[in-house]
């Protein structure tokens, strides 16, 4: 008898031989979002390294640095204050010497329609409330997908966390073609968070999303490396699309109180 073929996702080809940068939105730089960011400053530089167009990426954030917000998040006490999408990108370019762009907005719709014209190849979610995250997932499959390549709009990398476990998950914008495949059975269409995990929205909404006043506070309701552990799974998620164009997981669930890591199949 002849087993069951693995199921796959092929990667939309224009990600891994563009002509221009990909375009990635960051949407939140905050405990996640500014992990997240090196994360993608560090695969863009090995991207460019080997032969590739690279990312070019914008961060919407319109949070200003508090000081709850030091040692979880990526920011000093002399950014108390600012923007932290400003912060972080101008961060970033000094370091990398990328030309990346703040937006110090929230990433909502403009005069009750999609701002399509914001839209970019893959949209990286690392905001902290369940409201934000349905209306990004709406916003995104609201939007027209463009025929021009480089602002098409394909993925969709959400993040999302509690005190000690949390959940990366990648969708897809509607379908991405795949190709015919005698070894694998491709799968075209990677359902969102929402429609495939609606437990979490419950267990999500259970968190109590009131700003902290104090870092101490901040560290008894998330703890002070469940975002950077977030990020960095993530990251490599995103890495592994760009280098082998082929995925055999989409995500996983972690749990860091007991080191646990699940990733979760096509």
């Amino acid at each position: 008898m002849n087993a069951a073929k693995k199921r796959v996702h092929i990667v939309y080809p224009y990600l891994i031989s563009p002509t221009n940068p990909v375009s990635v939105n960051l949407i939140g730089a905050g405990g996640t979002g500014s992990q997240m960011l090196t994360a993608l400053a560090r695969i863009n530089q090995a991207l460019i390294a080997l032969g590739h167009a690279g990312l070019q990426v914008n961060v919407f954030d319109d949070d200003i640095v508090q000081k709850a917000n030091l040692a979880r998040q990526l920011f000093t006490s002399q950014e108390i204050g600012l923007n932290k999408a400003v912060v972080l990108i101008n961060r970033i370019n000094r370091f990398f010497g990328t030309n990346w762009k703040a937006i110090p907005q929230r990433f909502e719709r403009t005069d009750k329609k999609p701002c399509e014209n914001r839209m970019a190849n893959i949209t990286v979610s690392c905001v902290d409330t369940v409201e934000s995250r349905i209306n990004i997932e709406a916003l995104l499959c609201s939007a027209e997908r463009k025929s021009a390549q480089r602002d098409s709009n394909l993925y969709l990398l959400d993040c999302g966390n509690s005190k000690e476990t949390g959940q990366v998950l990648l969708s897809t914008i509607g379908e991405i073609a795949q190709p015919e495949s005698k070894q694998f059975n491709t799968v075209g269409v990677l359902p969102s968070w929402l429609a495939e995990y609606p437990s979490l929205l419950a267990e999500s909404e259970d968190n109590d999303p009131t700003p902290s006043c104090s870092l101490a506070e901040a560290l008894e309701k998330q703890d002070l490396f469940i975002n950077s552990a977030l990020a960095n799974i993530g990251a490599s998620l995103l890495w592994k699309m760009f280098k082998e164009g082929m995925l055999m997981s989409r995500g996983f669930f972690l749990n860091i109180a007991d080191y646990r890591t699940q990733p979760i199949p096509i």
